[in-house]
């Protein structure tokens, strides 16, 4: 049996996953840091802590190039070793990504690698771009949204431009400032 390929995202109550004009330097956008403070609570034995352990547990991950290159191509080893898989519109032969990292042109086969490589433990799947191309291929099986009640206004939206999509809600987790929600997605 093989693990879920499943979306982990933290997200604003508007949809956006980044601030305005996210860039090298300013990885997150104008205001995009404050998506990401319930990592703060972690390494406790509370929700936050269970939701990161479950992410740290995954066997492979599959990244959009632009969160890839923005995150520093994680220096070639997201976390402990595990296959990166990029989603990218074009591969540069002399390019070569760090590391476990491959660049992949067909959602598919990237979707299938990861599988493999993953086992029976999941597929964690970073960037908006990647969790869009995936679902359009009907690759994505979960989304984990990491729900903060802040409003940025602008920035970068998880969700443009995909649907429709049916979505079943199978968990939600309340921590303080942030809302973990599992859906199945529904192809």
């Amino acid at each position: 049996m093989t693990g879920p390929i499943r979306l982990y995202m933290t997200m604003s109550l508007d949809g956006f996953v980044a601030g305005p004009d996210d860039r090298p330097g300013q990885e997150l956008g104008r205001g995009g840091g404050r998506l990401f403070n319930w990592l703060d609570h972690r390494h406790g034995d509370g929700p936050s802590g269970q939701v990161y352990a479950e992410a740290t547990a995954t066997g492979a991950l599959i990244s959009g190039r632009r969160t890839f290159e923005l995150a520093g191509r994680w220096g070639g080893d997201h976390h402990d070793g595990v296959p990166i898989h990029v989603l990218t519109h074009h591969i540069d032969p002399a390019d070569t990504p760090p590391g476990s990292a491959r660049f992949f042109t067909d959602v598919t086969a990237a979707a299938e690698e990861a599988r493999a490589a993953a086992g029976d433990r999941a597929v964690m799947v970073h960037g908006a771009g990647a969790a869009q191309a995936l679902l359009k291929a009907g690759q994505l099986d979960e989304i984990e949204v990491h729900l903060v009640p802040v409003l940025l206004g602008a920035g970068r939206r998880l969700f443009d431009g995909v649907g429709p999509a049916e979505l079943e809600l199978v968990r939600q987790l309340p921590d303080r400032d942030v809302l973990h929600l599992r859906y199945v997605v529904h192809h």
